[in-house]
C-alpha cells in the first residue's frame, strides 16, 4: 500500500520542481538568445549583401559581400551563389542553438505544465476534462501545426505568389489554433501553447529542411556532382519563415506573466493581434535592410501598423471606468475581517501551514500583513492569482484587496 506523502515531502517535491523550473528556464533563455541572435544576424546579412566588383571574388563565384566594423575590427563576410568551388576544411554549422532551445523549452513545458496539467493546463470554467486528455491535446497542437504548416509550404511555396499564399495560409491556421487553444485550455497555458507550437515549427524547419539541405549540398560537392540550388532555396525559405515567427513566439512566451492579457473574454483575438503586430514589426526591419542596400525608401509603414495594433489592443483591453456603485464602495470603511474572509476563501487553500506554495502561508493575520505586497502584486495588479482563478475570486474582492493594501495593509 502506497503511503501518502507528508506535508514536508510535498514541500520538498515543490522545491525541487522549482529548481528544475529555474535551471531549465535559465538554459532555455541562454540558448534562445544564441539561436535568435544568429538567425537575426544572417537575415540581416542576406538582406545587406551587395554584388561584388573585385575580379577575384567574381572568379570564386561570390554572389554578395558585406563590409562591417564591430568590436574594433573589420569583417568581410561573403556569400556564394550556390556553393564554393572547393569545400573548406573548417565549416561552422548552426543547428545546436535551435535544437537546444526546443529541448530546454519542451523540458520547461513538461515540468511546468504537463507535470501539473490539472493545475496549469485545465481550467474547468473554460473546459472541464481530464488532465491526461489535456496533455494529449497539448502535444497534438505541436505536431498538427507542424504538419499543416509544412503541408502548406510544400503545396504552395514554389508556386507563383507562393510566399503570399503561404503567409495567408499560415495566418489562418494560427488564428484557428489560437481560438481553439483558448476554448480548451487555461488562458495562460493557451497563450504559451500557441507560442510553443510556432517554436516547434521553427526548430522542425531546421531539423527537416535547413540542415538536411545543407548536408545534401556538401554530399554533392564531395561526390564531385553539380550542386542543385533548390536545396539552398528551400533552406532560405524556411529560414525566412523562422525570422517572422520569432517575435510572435517571444510575446506568446512572455504573456504568461500578465494575467489581464490572457483572462479576457476574447483572449484569443488579443493573442492574434499581439503576434501579428510582432510579425509586422519584424518585417519592417527585414525590409529596411534590403531598402538601404538597394537605395530605396525604407518601408516603415509595416512597423507603424504593428505599433497601431498594439495601441488599439491596449485601448481595447483597458479596464472600464468605475461605476457609481464601485465608487460608493470605495468610500466605505473597510474592516480587516473582510480582507481575511476573502483570503481565507480564495488563497489559503494553497497557502497554509501544510501547503506553502512558493514559500508563502496566509492563514494568520500576521502572515497576511507580512505578504501584503505579494498579495497586491499577484491578485490585483498582475491578476495571476488564484491560478486560473480556481477559487473564483470576484472583481469586487480584488478591488477590496487593492483598497486594503493602498490603505497601508492594516490588520485592525
Amino acid at each position: 500500500m502506497r503511503v501518502p506523502p507528508t506535508g514536508a515531502e510535498t514541500l520538498m517535491d515543490t522545491y525541487l520542481l522549482d529548481w528544475a523550473n529555474l535551471l531549465l528556464r535559465w538554459a532555455h533563455v541562454i540558448v534562445a538568445i544564441a539561436w535568435i541572435g544568429s538567425s537575426f544576424y544572417f537575415v540581416f546579412l542576406d538582406s545587406s549583401l551587395t554584388p561584388p566588383t573585385a575580379p577575384d571574388l567574381l572568379a570564386k563565384g561570390v554572389d554578395g559581400e558585406l563590409w562591417a566594423v564591430h568590436g574594433g575590427g573589420f569583417y568581410h563576410p561573403q556569400k556564394y551563389l550556390v556553393a564554393p568551388k572547393t569545400l573548406p576544411a573548417n565549416l561552422h554549422w548552426f543547428y545546436w542553438e535551435s535544437y537546444s532551445t526546443w529541448l530546454t523549452g519542451f523540458g520547461l513545458f513538461t515540468v511546468m505544465y504537463l507535470f501539473n496539467a490539472g493545475s496549469f493546463l485545465v481550467d474547468k470554467s473554460v473546459h472541464d476534462w481530464p488532465p491526461a486528455a489535456a496533455i494529449a491535446a497539448a502535444l497534438g497542437f505541436l505536431a498538427v501545426f507542424w504538419l499543416l504548416y509544412d503541408g502548406i509550404c510544400r503545396a504552395f511555396g514554389r508556386r507563383r505568389h507562393g510566399d503570399l499564399v503561404v503567409a495567408l495560409g499560415v495566418l489562418l491556421v494560427v488564428v484557428a489554433a489560437s481560438w481553439l487553444a483558448c476554448q480548451l485550455f487555461a488562458g495562460r497555458a493557451a497563450f504559451l501553447l500557441v507560442g510553443a507550437m510556432l517554436a516547434t515549427a521553427m526548430s522542425a524547419n531546421v531539423f527537416f529542411w535547413i540542415i538536411p539541405g545543407q548536408r545534401t549540398v556538401i554530399g554533392q560537392m564531395k561526390a564531385g556532382q553539380p550542386v542543385d540550388p533548390v536545396h539552398g532555396q528551400r533552406a532560405k525559405q524556411r529560414s525566412v519563415h523562422n525570422t517572422y515567427f520569432t517575435l510572435p513566439v517571444l510575446v506568446a512566451m512572455l504573456s504568461n506573466h500578465y494575467g489581464w492579457l490572457y483572462t479576457g473574454r476574447h483572449n484569443w483575438a488579443g493573442l492574434v493581434l499581439l503576434m501579428l503586430a510582432g510579425a509586422l514589426i519584424r518585417h519592417s526591419f527585414v525590409a529596411r535592410h534590403k531598402a538601404r542596400v538597394q537605395g530605396r525608401r525604407v518601408p516603415w509603414e509595416h512597423a507603424v501598423i504593428g505599433t497601431l495594433l498594439l495601441v488599439g489592443l491596449a485601448a481595447w483591453l483597458a479596464p472600464p471606468p468605475p461605476s457609481a456603485a464601485e465608487r460608493a464602495e470605495a468610500t466605505r470603511p473597510l474592516a480587516f475581517a473582510e480582507v481575511q474572509r476573502v483570503i481565507g476563501q480564495r488563497c489559503v487553500l494553497c497557502h497554509n501551514a501544510q501547503l506553502q506554495n512558493k514559500g508563502i502561508a496566509l492563514h494568520t493575520p500576521t502572515l497576511i500583513q507580512q505578504h501584503a505586497q505579494a498579495i497586491h502584486q499577484q491578485a490585483t495588479v498582475l491578476r495571476l492569482m488564484p491560478l486560473n482563478n480556481a477559487t473564483q475570486i470576484t472583481e469586487s474582492e480584488r478591488a477590496l484587496l487593492r483598497r486594503w493594501f493602498e490603505a497601508g495593509a492594516p490588520t485592525h
